[in-house]
C-alpha cells in the first residue's frame, strides 16, 4: 500500500512554501527561469529550467518568468498566457518535489489561492496541480492562516502578500464570497511606487525594480520613528549614497488606506452585536506583515471607527502553509477520495466523524 503525504502549499506571488506531514519547511522564490540559449544552457550544466533565487540572480541568462503576478490568479483581469501556464505548472511541480515524497506515494495538498481568486484562476492552478498532485483543494490564503493558528472565532484576517492583498472574516465556519476581500495595493505595488518615488527625487540614480525590493525588505517601515535608510546606487556608473528614508515611508503607508477602508466594510456588514469583537480581534500576516509599525498603524487608522487590535503572526513566511496542512489533515478521508477525480474547489471543511 503506498504511503499518503500530505501537503499545504502557500503560492505566493513572491515567494511559494510548503509544510508536509513527513516534516518537510521549505521555500521558494516563486520564479522560474528558462536558459535563452545553448550558451546559457551549457552555463547552467544542461539544465532547462533554473527556479527560485537561482533564477533571479542569473536573470541575464534566463528569460524570466514569474507565474504569479498578473496571471488570473492574483488579478480579476489576469490573462494566463500559454508561457505562464508553463511556467505555473513548472513551479507547482518544483515545490511538489520538495517533499521529497518516496515514488509511488500518494500526495494529497491544499493550495491557498487569494480571497477573491477567478473561477478562472482557480482553474488554472488545478489544472497546474493535476501532474503531480492526487487529490488537490484550494482554499482562501487568509482563511488557511486563521485554520493554522485556531483563529476562528469572530476574527478578521489580512494576508498582505506581494501581488494582493486577501482580508477574510472567520466566524467559526468555512468563509463565503461576502467574507472576503481583496485589494491590489500589496508588496509588488510599493515596490513600483517606491521606484517612482526615488526617481522623482534622485532623478540621476540608477536603479532595477529588483534593487528597489531589497531596499524595501531591508527598511520597510511605518514607524514614525523609523531608521534612516540610506542606500547605494550608482550615478554614470559611480556608486553613490542615498537617503530615501521618506521615499520608504510613504511608500509603505500606501498600503493602509485601502486595507482599513475593506477591513471596516468586513466589519460594516457583520451582525452589529459582533463587529466590536472582530474589530478587536484583527490578525495580519503575510510577508507584508513585516513592515515594520504596520500593525500599530492600521490600529490608529481604525481609530475613527471605534478603534481595533491588530496581532501580527509571528512565522508569516510558514503560517499560510501550516494552515493548509492542518486543513488536508483535518480533512475525512472520503472527501480526498471525491476530490481525487473532479477539478473542484472544497466549499467546507467537514468535522472529523
Amino acid at each position: 500500500m503506498s504511503e499518503t503525504i500530505f501537503l499545504g502549499v502557500d503560492l505566493g506571488t513572491s515567494r511559494t512554501s510548503i509544510t508536509t506531514s513527513t516534516g518537510v519547511r521549505e521555500t521558494v522564490w516563486s520564479y522560474v527561469g528558462y536558459p535563452k540559449d545553448h550558451v546559457a544552457r551549457k552555463k547552467f550544466g544542461g539544465r532547462d529550467i533554473i527556479y527560485g533565487r537561482e533564477a533571479v540572480e542569473n536573470r541575464m541568462a534566463l528569460d524570466l518568468v514569474r507565474p504569479l503576478a498578473g496571471g488570473s490568479i492574483k488579478a480579476r483581469d489576469g490573462r494566463d498566457t500559454a508561457e505562464m501556464k508553463r511556467a505555473l505548472k513548472d513551479l507547482v511541480q518544483y515545490t511538489v518535489s520538495l517533499a521529497k515524497a518516496p515514488a509511488g506515494s500518494t500526495i494529497f495538498a491544499v493550495i491557498g489561492a487569494p480571497a477573491e481568486a477567478s473561477v478562472e484562476g482557480r482553474a488554472t492552478l488545478l489544472e497546474a496541480a493535476a501532474s503531480c498532485i492526487d487529490s488537490v483543494i484550494i482554499c482562501s490564503e487568509p482563511f488557511s492562516v486563521a485554520y493554522g493558528l485556531d483563529f476562528l472565532d469572530d476574527t478578521l484576517v489580512i494576508d498582505v502578500g506581494a501581488g494582493t492583498t486577501d482580508l477574510c472574516r472567520v466566524h467559526g465556519t468555512m468563509p463565503g464570497p461576502d467574507d472576503q476581500r481583496t485589494h491590489e495595493v500589496a508588496g509588488d505595488t510599493i515596490d513600483q511606487t517606491l521606484a517612482h518615488l526615488i526617481k522623482r527625487k534622485f532623478p540621476e540614480a540608477q536603479f532595477s525594480i529588483h534593487m528597489v525590493t531589497s531596499f524595501k525588505e531591508k527598511f520597510s517601515s511605518v514607524s514614525k520613528n523609523l531608521d534612516r535608510a540610506v542606500v547605494t546606487m550608482p550615478v554614470a556608473g559611480k556608486p553613490q549614497p542615498f537617503d530615501i528614508t521618506d521615499c520608504v515611508f510613504e511608500a509603505c503607508y500606501s498600503i493602509v488606506p485601502p486595507t482599513v477602508k475593506a477591513l471596516q466594510d468586513l466589519i460594516a456588514t457583520y451582525d452589529p452585536e459582533f463587529q466590536s469583537k472582530m474589530r478587536n480581534n484583527v490578525l495580519l500576516g503575510g510577508g507584508g506583515s513585516q513592515i515594520s509599525g504596520l500593525g500599530r498603524a492600521i490600529e490608529e487608522a481604525l481609530g475613527e471607527y471605534g478603534g481595533g487590535k491588530v496581532m501580527t503572526v509571528e512565522e508569516p513566511q510558514y503560517a499560510g502553509s501550516n494552515g493548509a496542512l492542518k486543513i488536508a489533515l483535518d480533512m475525512p478521508g472520503e472527501y480526498w477520495k471525491e476530490f481525487a477525480n473532479r477539478a473542484e474547489v472544497v466549499a467546507a471543511v467537514p468535522s472529523k466523524a
